[in-house]
Parts: structure tokens; sequence; C-alpha cells
């Protein structure tokens, strides 16, 4: 009877690769503050970055071509009054980006068209609600203007950012240090990963509990959780002996995880990303020198280890690209921001094909920038399903070109030998029709 000894799977031989020093942005100061966020966020038009402020906190955002060296009067988005913990891009409009920081403030700012030429000091708005200081923000998917915020009071509030007020205030739940919280992929559902190692899957709107786990991981590091395919929700976190551990669940019946596995004893903080598209959920240790990616599928053990990109350079932290900002010509699946302390450097994951075609099977329908609901709809409970684009339309072959100049030459080359046989004056000119 033969046996598959090697699980068959399209992405089993994807590579991470940093680019070229003349691609980097260098120069940068990243913040040297302990929390373990991503200090990071990407989308197709920009990067931004928590930098190192005195007297205040500040980020810096760039556009994504301006590579290589940052003067150091580069301007930053300054107005917060103590260090940016967290930042992340709206998902429905490039330009927009909330911060939260030390100072228990939230702040959303509007990025100029082709980056900053002076320093950003006036939020579009500011809202106020947390008690303690804001380390987490969270953009509702497919919801207009709709953000969630977990500050170190314990407190989870969701706001609707176009008229500045707290909507929800969910302040009951959790008895500790919140370390993680994220929508599903329509935004019908919050998951929580708290300081008393449960993690707890949400109603957004009602701010009841729907399904927890007690002691998910052992260990008294930080959890990170994230929703992954069908539902199931993928988390990190540490062993009683301070191994790290990944672990899959399914909320429908909490008892037992799906798999759990231990990948070493490192201390830094695992920040999964999952690409919904093909499955792949990526690992990327604070502190680390690492990215590890892994494949969740229905099949046992369900995580199935794919491979590690390795560097010298340890990271600070990590922006992780939308879909939509990726380079489809080159078979790119993913791109990663990755923070040293002097520079970011992007990663590219590929998948190696030799055919320069569109593959349809990498790049199926993803998210796009449109939102489904609007934020006062979503409130009084409408849902709001992820509108999908195709990636197709930001493809271009690489052999068009070369093809036309063939062409071209070809034609010169045919008109002139065959000029003077009426015969086949005919075929030319439906040759020249074509091109």
């Amino acid at each position: 009877m033969s046996r598959k000894v090697v699980r068959a799977s399209k992405f089993r031989h994807v590579f991470g690769q940093g680019v070229k020093a003349d691609q980097c942005y260098d120069d940068i100061r990243i913040s040297q503050m302990t929390w373990d966020s991503n200090f990071c966020s990407v989308n197709p038009k920009f990067v931004a970055m928590i930098v190192d402020a005195s007297g205040g906190g500040a980020f810096l955002v760039l556009p994504l071509n301006k590579t290589g060296r940052i003067d150091m009067s580069q301007p930053t988005v300054c107005g917060h009054t103590g260090p940016v913990l967290d930042i992340e891009f709206c998902p429905h409009n490039d330009n927009i980006i909330a911060s939260g920081s030390e100072d228990c403030s939230v702040m959303i700012w509007e990025i100029p068209e082709g980056g900053l030429v002076t320093p950003l000091n006036d939020p579009v708005v500011k809202l106020e609600g947390h008690s303690k200081r804001v380390g987490i923000l969270s953009w509702h998917p497919t919801a207009h203007n709709v953000l969630m915020s977990a500050g170190c009071d314990n407190v989870v509030i969701l706001w609707n950012v176009a008229c500045g007020e707290a909507m929800v205030r969910i302040d009951s739940v959790h008895p500790d240090l919140i370390y993680s919280a994220c929508w599903n992929r329509d935004g019908s559902q919050i998951l929580t990963s708290c300081k008393d190692k449960t993690i707890r899957v949400l109603d957004p709107r009602k701010g009841t509990v729907i399904a927890e786990k007690e002691k998910t991981h052992e260990g008294s590091r930080p959890v990170k959780a994230v929703f992954v395919s069908e539902g199931k929700i993928l988390s990190t976190g540490f062993s009683r002996m301070s191994e790290r551990q990944v672990a899959l669940w399914d909320p429908k019946s909490f008892g037992e995880p799906l798999t759990l596995q231990e990948l070493d004893t490192s201390s830094g903080v695992l920040l999964p990303f999952f690409d919904p598209d093909t499955g792949v959920v990526y690992l990327c240790g604070k502190g680390d020198s690492s990215i590890r990616y892994f494949e969740v599928t229905d099949e046992a053990p369900y995580v199935h280890y794919l491979s590690m990109y390795s560097s010298k350079e340890s990271q600070k932290g990590m922006g992780y690209m939308p879909k939509r900002g990726l380079e489809v010509n080159k078979c790119e699946i993913a791109r990663f921001y990755k923070l040293h302390e002097r520079k970011c450097e992007p990663i590219v994951m590929t998948v190696p094909r030799k055919s320069d075609l569109f593959q349809e099977d990498l790049y199926p329908d993803t998210m796009g920038p449109e939102p489904s609901v609007e934020a006062n709809e979503w409130f009084e409970g409408k849902e709001g399903q992820p509108i999908l684009i195709s990636l197709k339309d930001g493809f271009a072959t690489t052999t068009k070109s070369k093809e036309f100049k063939v062409h071209k030459s070809l034609l010169k080359t045919t008109s002139a030998a065959m000029g003077h046989q009426h015969g086949n004056t005919g075929e030319v000119h439906a040759l020249q029709k074509e091109v």
C-alpha cells in the first residue's frame, strides 16, 4: 500500500527574501517602548512606523516609494503627549490612520497625498474614553468608520469615528490586562486574549461573551489570538516551562485544542498574521530574527509547518501589507515591513512559479477597500459582508512589451519583402490591425 510521505501543498516552497539595501528605509529611530504591538502599519500608499520622540509620542508616515536614507528633519505625526503604542491604517481609506498612546487617547489622522511636508499636530478626531494607556487598535473590516480600542484599564471601546463617540463600552468582561483584540472576517465577532489566560469570543454590539476558554496556554507570558478560516482560532503563547506554543481551537467545542505545538524556548511574543486567501499564518516573534509560516487546513494536524525565513538582525516590530498592495506579477503572496533598530526592511514572500501568467490559484478574490455598511447602520445591527475584488486588474504581464517589439520588427521585414507580391498584402494588413 503506497503511503503519501509529503503532504501536497502549493505553499510548501514559499520563500522569504529581504529587498536590496537601496529599497529599505534607513536612519529611522524606531521606538524603544517595551510593548507587544506591531509598531508598524502599511498600505499600498504609505508605511507608518512608531519612532522615538522626546517629550511626547510620534510616528513617521512615508510614501512607499520614499526609500533610502530618511532625513532627520523628516516631519512626523506628533500630536500625542505620551509615547505612541499602536498605529493602524484604515482599511477603507489609505490616507487615514489611527494611533493609540500612553496619554490615554486615540487620535485619527489624515495624511495628505504624497506624504507629510510639515509636522502634523492636529488630529481630525480625538477619541477620549480610556482611563489608562491605549495599546491596541483595530478597524472594523467591513463597516465604515468603526474602530475598536483596548486599553490598560481592561476596557474595550467601539467608536463611531465619524461622530467621535464611544458607542459600545465593554468594561466588565476582562478582569486583567488585555493582550490582543481583533475582529473576524465580517466583523460580527471580536476575539480577545487576556492576562487571566482566557481567550474570549465576544458579541461586539452587546459586549457579551459568546464562548471562552480558560488556560489556553499555561505560561504567564502574553497570549495573542486571531480568527482563522471557518471561525477557528489560532493562539500563540507559552507553556509552563516557558516554551513558545501555537494552538488551534474550535470555539464550538472549546474543550481541547485541535492541535498544540511547541516551537522553541525564545522569550519574544509571537505576533500572528493570517492570510485568509491562502490559509497561511505567519508567526513573527518580537526580538526574533525569523518569520515562521504554517498552513492551516481541515486535516490533522491542522497547522502544518511550511518553512522559516531567517536573517541576522532581530525585529523590533512588523508591518503586514494588505493583499491589494502586492506585486501579483512576481507571485508575491505576502510582504512584511520588518523594523530594525535604525531602519525598516521590506521582506517579500514568494511562491516560485515558471509561468508569467496570472496565477489564479494563488490569488482568489480578496478583500477590497470598499466598506459594505456605514457605522450607524452597523451599530443598529446591520451586518456587512466583505466586498471582494479581483487582483487580476492589477496584473500586468511581463512579456507583453517584448512580444510587441517582435511583432513590429516582423511586420517591417514582412512588408518590405512582400510589398511587391500583391497576393500577400491582405495578410500583412491583418497583422497590422492585430497589433
